[in-house]
């Protein structure tokens, strides 16, 4: 005698209220979570930025998005040629992505729209820059704690060369700019 399969089949039990109630919080709780690790993670390891025009072309191009590594100064200060997000010196609320290219104490002048440091004869070497620039600048001496920052395209570039206050200081670098995630993928160099 054969017996039928449907009878060995288990149907699965109903859920109570209770296991209802006790399955919406645990999502809850862990999307709580979710969101609490989220901000933590923006507030002190990493900024996200847009970039919203073409002062930084061919090295981050208009419409990119990055993150910034907020710990990249905890422990060292700024680099020449690093680039990093700020909080634009003119008007705080603001984020401005830049090279920096005037350190603490140096003197920095713009002449046919190569830059020179502590007056040397040799201008600053710099590799990233794809169209000749032109301008003028300075000589100025930057602050102790504030650096000067250009954009790589110089000649479309909103910088330290025209802000009401050129210098951007330490306290107000968010974090150093590391990688590309959106548009174009990678590190930012």
């Amino acid at each position: 005698m054969s017996q039928n399969n449907d009878t060995n089949i288990k149907k699965p039990r109903k859920m109570t209220k209770t296991e209802v109630k006790r399955e919406i919080m645990e999502w809850i709780l862990i999307l709580e979570i979710a969101v609490v690790i989220a901000v933590v993670v923006n507030m002190f390891l990493i900024v996200n930025a847009v970039i919203p025009s073409a002062s930084m072309e061919t090295t981050i191009m208009t419409g990119d998005r990055i993150f910034g590594n907020r710990l990249a100064y905890k422990n060292q200060d700024p680099q020449r040629g690093d680039i990093v997000i700020f909080r634009f010196p003119d008007d705080e609320s603001q984020l401005f992505i830049k090279r920096v290219i005037g350190l603490p104490g140096e003197t920095l002048e713009v002449r046919n729209g190569r830059v020179y440091i502590n007056g040397d004869s040799m201008p600053l070497e710099e590799p990233y820059i794809k169209v000749d620039p032109i301008g003028d600048y300075g000589p100025v001496t930057i602050p102790e704690d504030g650096y000067f920052m250009m954009g790589d395209n110089r000649n479309y570039s909103a910088d330290s060369r025209f802000w009401v206050h050129p210098f951007v200081m330490k306290d107000k670098i968010l974090g150093k700019a590391v990688f590309r995630y959106y548009r174009q993928f990678g590190a930012i160099e």
